[in-house]
């Protein structure tokens, strides 16, 4: 039988075709695999009808060409062919990506180089108003009108400085967030509170535009959440801010919510809505990215380094939520921030609807020192290398009422203390510069500490970054403080320090 001479399938096959070739008359053409030994060899048949005269197929013919090479050869180049086609299709992929990351960075070159020069801008213009201003105080002159000119001097001078102290805090967060150095604290906020102080504390801006400002909540929402204040301060304070900057007319609303039924967390949501110009999509689109605005000319009417919005937006993601916007030109944006708020107050809730005063406080009532803590009796050694410094820092503790010796470095600081001691007139409380010559804060802390001194040490650096606070209470400070100072939260700061002192010494 066929099954005897060769495979079952291969005596199946040829049978096939035996009979297609008789049936037809027709030769048929095929390639077909056979194995020789340990070889497998392709070869190409011709089954061909061998006819008796004219008409009756006799028999079938077949004729073999091992064509195993030129398979070969052809699957060689088949192979060949497809490397060269992967080959140009990486290359061509490749030259995407280096165009994507070229356009990319000649992106990130532009957008820094316009944020240099806005910097440039924003920093040269409060400069140039406080060192005209300064010179202003120094012009002689008396009576009413001097007084008044010499407050307003005052106040530009505190206002542009602010103005530097926040371009610096927005380019040290972008920083901390861009390295992953920022850090959040959850505890609990108040958010209706704080609503009421951002709408306080921004109201005179608004005021000065003749805008309104106010907080709305259309349903009641928790008393209280668990998140970072601090954090979340300073979204809403942007946000708020932006909004009067951006608006010439109308007003700005803060409202608040809360979203528990299908959302996948409980979230407080907040909306900033306000009725300025606002933004195509396009100008929308970047309005997150960082040292960018909406547009190139929005830094020139209105200021700004645009790394606000870009803060806030990567705050948001910190806060467990996200910071959007819907805008369309001429008819005023809205910007809403959800964030995280799992242990919610919900049998505890608040609501607000009335609008708030906006009237700003006359520059007497800021400045009234009747209000500030006073450190009455207090000795207070100041180890600060810098003599401006000094002698301001000298003034404020002294304006409070405390007893203030200063020292240039930590050594003489080290020194003074012990003598003081020595003498039976110990310090109270040290402030402590972190970076002077001879011997720095650190080792100056560290060096008071280890010879048996109890007494609280704050840390008074310009040191702003993340960690440096941990430092500073590595080495034995008790409380840190930035600078430029405060006098308010200084001196709050050193009374507390005092008290709670005091206060572990009653209950010993």
């Amino acid at each position: 039988t066929d099954s005897e001479l060769f495979p079952e399938e291969f005596a199946r096959r040829s049978r096939e075709v035996d009979e297609r070739v008789i049936r037809t008359g027709e030769p048929v053409h095929f390639e077909e695999l056979v194995q020789d030994g340990k070889t497998e060899r392709c070869l190409l048949t011709t089954r061909f009808p061998l006819r008796e005269g004219t008409e009756r197929v006799r028999a079938v013919a077949s004729v073999s060409l091992d064509i195993s090479e030129s398979r070969r050869a052809q699957e060689g180049l088949r192979q060949y062919a497809d490397e060269l086609l992967a080959a140009k299709l990486s290359l061509e992929f490749q030259a995407e990506q280096l165009e994507n990351a070229k356009a990319q960075a000649e992106a990130a070159a532009r957008s820094k180089s316009e944020f240099l020069a806005h910097m440039s801008h924003e920093i040269r213009t409060p400069m140039t108003a406080i060192l005209g201003f300064t010179d202003m105080l120094a012009e002689p002159g008396s009576g009413e009108e001097a007084v008044r000119r010499r407050f307003s001097a005052i106040e530009t001078i505190r206002r542009n400085g602010e103005h530097l102290l926040q371009i610096i805090g927005d380019i040290l967060d972008i920083s901390k967030i861009e390295s992953g150095r920022m850090e959040v604290e959850v505890i609990r906020v108040e958010p209706l509170v704080l609503a009421e102080e951002i709408v306080k504390l921004l109201g005179p801006r608004a005021s000065a535009k003749d805008l309104t400002l106010q907080v709305e909540t259309p349903r009641p929402i928790p008393r209280w959440i668990r998140t970072d204040p601090t954090r979340l301060r300073q979204i809403l304070v942007n946000l708020v801010g932006n909004a009067i900057k951006f608006t010439s007319a109308g007003g700005v609303i803060l409202r608040l919510g809360f979203e528990e039924e299908g959302a996948p967390a409980p979230r407080l949501v907040v909306d900033v809505v306000d009725s300025g110009m606002g933004m195509s999509p396009d100008q929308a689109s970047r309005l997150f990215m960082p040292f960018t605005q909406a547009d190139t000319s929005m830094s020139r009417r209105f200021g700004g380094t645009g790394l606000g919005l870009a803060i806030s937006k990567r705050l948001a993601g910190m806060l467990g939520g996200d910071l959007t916007v819907v805008s369309e030109p001429g008819k005023g944006s809205v910007f809403t921030l959800h964030i995280s708020a799992d242990q919610a107050s919900m049998d505890d809730l608040v609501e607000y609807r009335a609008p708030l005063a906006t009237q700003a406080a006359p520059f007497a009532a800021q400045a009234d020192l009747s209000k500030q803590t006073r450190l009455d009796g207090l000795s207070i050694l100041l180890v600060e290398d810098g003599p401006d410094n000094s002698r301001l820092i000298c003034h404020i503790l002294r304006k409070a009422g405390a007893t203030v010796e200063a020292a240039a470095n930590g050594l003489e600081g080290v020194e003074r203390f012990s003598a003081a001691a020595a003498r039976n007139e110990p310090f109270d409380l040290v402030l402590m510069d972190m970076q002077m010559p001879v011997m720095d804060g650190y080792e100056a802390t560290a060096t008071l500490r280890r010879i048996g001194v109890t007494v609280p040490i704050i840390a008074l650096t310009a040191h702003a970054m993340s960690g440096d606070r941990d430092k500073c209470l590595s080495v034995g400070c008790d409380e840190y403080a930035t600078k430029p100072v405060n006098p308010k939260m200084l001196a709050e700061l050193c009374a507390s320090l005092i008290r709670q002192k005091q206060a572990n010494k009653a209950a010993a």
